[in-house]
């Protein structure tokens, strides 16, 4: 779980990565649904970015922006900067908004499934909606 700038100068929100599949080939990025703060429609932040800039387009609809959505997924899970939260062995559910079929391998993935992103735990989730915090503190074990 990492906080994401969704709108400039300060609106944020939280999201999740995971994947599922024998290999991973699956990607999941969702938002984590936290009170008070509007929920986040991920491909709509993705495509304020300009992804097609970055990974031009296979003519699949939101491909780039399922790119830039993974590659944000599997950066803050690859490099974690202060304040991530990494749960790995945590119990989830998503509710899929969108699925994206990249028609290619894209850090290793070749689909995206897009939503709302739900902690079984309710201490996990508490943890995850607890990253909006100003100053989130030390970094959670990992």
């Amino acid at each position: 779980m990492v906080r994401l700038l969704q709108r400039w100068p300060g609106r944020y929100g939280v999201v999740a990565y995971t994947t599922s599949g024998v290999y991973g080939e699956t990607a999941l990025v969702g938002y984590v649904s936290v009170p008070g703060v509007p929920d986040l429609s991920l491909m709509d932040v993705a495509a304020r970015h300009q992804p097609v800039l970055m990974y031009g387009s296979t003519g699949a609809e939101g491909f780039a922006e399922a790119c830039w959505l993974i590659s944000v997924g599997w950066s803050a899970r690859t490099v974690p900067k202060p304040g991530t939260l990494e749960l790995p062995h945590a119990a989830w559910a998503m509710e899929v908004e969108r699925t994206v079929e990249l028609g290619g391998v894209m850090y290793g993935h070749t689909r995206l499934h897009v939503g709302r992103f739900t902690l079984t735990d309710p201490a996990d989730q508490a943890a995850a909606r607890a990253l909006l915090n100003p100053d989130p503190g030390p970094d959670p074990p990992h």
